[in-house]
């Protein structure tokens, strides 16, 4: 058994199924071993950005981790970041980066790096394998790393030779480090604060985005008249009929100061404290309220469900959680808007859909029109690096494939992953997108105004517009062998829409929209 072998039978021993891979010459002894471990399915993405997302977005459904592989540091660093949206979201993800042969190092090779440094940005676990006798108990304490409460990015740097040699070993898996339950000093001193007759604000994050979480959260909340809401970008939210509606924290500072207004205590629960995405001038970094107390209940690598439980019991015995009706917008008419599209999603989402959701600023209105659609789940762009919504529905499609997948892009953020196309159409993955597209930049042409740009001309917008010239989505997702479709009318989008869910395999739909701005 060579050093490849050995890792990737560890890998699968660990529960690790799916590597989602773009491979070079250093990688080639692990594309050779997966024919000898038939478990592993391995999945070809044409950019790295791809490889990367699609793991976060297949570890986020399926509770556990998938495996990357990559090309030495330049393949790494063109994964960044969507690496970076993982680890803003928790997400277990195994990534193997292949290197020079030991004894090459020294020759400075072209594409010599410091791959240590590319992946010691991602404030995760690194190890590289020295010896090929070594590589299976690196891998399964790769795997037990990223596993760790709640969730990060391991990294394995595997050298050619360390690969190709003989004298590989199966390891056992390691048990990773399990969430840690909150003291009850913690949950009990929350409760006073909900006791004290103040304004309280209830700030939900992680696993507490899920069923338990919220049902805890909305009794703790018709109990005490605490305002919950949920972090502005979640790994995973479930939503929809016969779930608590709890309002999402906006994008903009001036959302948050508005939605936080009054708030005496802020309690955080699987999240952290808010703070405003930029720096604007004259405006605050920090959103809690001024003078306002924080109360920690729960950090990300605490039990937070647990906890939430735990103080739904002190403050609110025998409470019920407010849940949402079943209710669908009606089918609207006309041209597409800002306001209407999200209405025909609203009224047509299939029950157990997952949203990719990277509509950015046209899907504003996308949680009020879906609310109470049959359960769904949504996941968003925790880092904030666009071009996840792409290849996280990929993965997500991979990780459930029983369920219909939903990817609400803008047509910016599309294009620096589009080749996610063509993987979905390789693997004949349910994906159905809808580009939101207004041939713009648009939530750009916003942050200029409000980071008090002086007044744009002509350059300044050209770097804002996509409209010079136009993009034709529809030839792009052709050309990569998914069908695809053109709407400008609600009507055109209700048909082709209802049309790509009840066909097998993905499809894609080209959305005229205006832009915000």
């Amino acid at each position: 058994m060579n050093g490849a072998q050995s890792l990737i039978r560890t890998l699968v021993d660990a529960g690790v199924e799916v590597c989602f891979s773009n491979p070079g010459t250093s990688e080639m002894h692990f594309v050779a071993a997966l024919d000898t471990v038939p478990e592993m399915r391995g999945v070809l993405g044409l950019a790295e950005g791809v490889v990367t997302g699609a793991a976060d977005g297949y570890a986020r459904m399926a509770g556990k981790p998938a495996a990357t592989l990559l090309h030495l540091g330049p393949g790494l660093g063109n994964g960044l970041a969507n690496l970076h949206n993982a680890r803003r979201a928790n997400t277990p993800v195994v990534n193997v980066i292949g290197d020079h042969a030991t004894y090459h190092k020294r020759y400075d090779a072209p594409l010599e790096s410091d791959i240590e440094a590319v992946a010691g940005s991602l404030n995760g676990w690194v190890r590289r394998s020295d010896s090929t006798a070594d590589v299976g108990a690196d891998a399964a304490a790769a795997v037990a790393a990223a596993q760790d409460a709640p969730g990060r990015v391991a990294t394995l740097i595997l050298p050619a030779d360390v690969s190709w040699g003989d004298g590989g070993a199966v390891c056992p898996p390691v048990p990773p480090r399990t969430a840690k339950p909150a003291a009850d000093t913690t949950v009990k001193s929350v409760a006073e604060a909900l006791r004290s007759g103040e304004p309280v604000a209830l700030l939900l994050g992680g696993a507490a985005c899920r069923e338990a979480g919220l049902r805890a959260a909305s009794r703790i909340a018709a109990a005490t008249g605490a305002k919950p809401f949920i972090e502005t970008f979640p790994t995973r939210l479930e939503r929809g009929a016969g779930l608590p509606t709890i309002e999402r924290l906006g994008y903009l500072a001036e959302q948050v100061a508005y939605q936080l207004d009054g708030s005496r205590h802020v309690i955080v629960a699987g999240t952290r404290s808010p703070v405003s995405f930029f720096a604007y001038p004259g405006k605050p970094s920090d959103l809690v309220p001024e003078g306002a107390q924080v109360h920690t209940l729960a950090a990300a690598e605490d039990d937070v469900v647990r906890a939430l439980e735990e103080l739904a019991e002190l403050v609110a015995p025998g409470t019920e959680p407010v849940l949402a009706q079943a209710e669908r917008p009606e089918l609207p008419a006309g041209e597409l808007t800002l306001q209407n599209w999200v209405q025909v999603i609203g009224a047509l989402l299939p029950e157990g859909a997952i949203i990719s959701d990277e509509a950015n600023t046209s899907g504003l209105l996308l949680p009020a029109a879906t609310a109470g659609a049959p359960r769904h789940d949504v996941l968003t762009l925790t880092g904030g690096a666009i071009g996840q919504g792409m290849p996280v529905a990929t993965g997500a499609a991979i990780a459930a494939p029983e369920r219909p997948v939903i990817n609400l892009e803008s047509d910016g953020s599309a294009l620096y992953t589009i080749a996610a196309l063509w993987t979905q159409a390789r693997e004949n993955l349910n994906v159905t997108t809808v580009i939101l597209n207004n041939r713009a930049y648009a939530i750009l042409r916003m942050e200029l105004q409000r980071v008090g740009a002086e007044e744009s001309g002509p350059k300044a917008r050209s770097l804002l517009d996509l409209s010079t010239p136009d993009l034709d989505f529809v030839k792009i997702a052709e050309g990569m062998g998914v069908p695809a479709t053109r709407a400008t009318t609600c009507e055109e989008l209700a048909d082709q829409f209802s049309r790509a869910l009840a066909e097998p395999g993905p499809h894609l739909i080209d959305a005229a929209v205006p832009p915000l701005l």
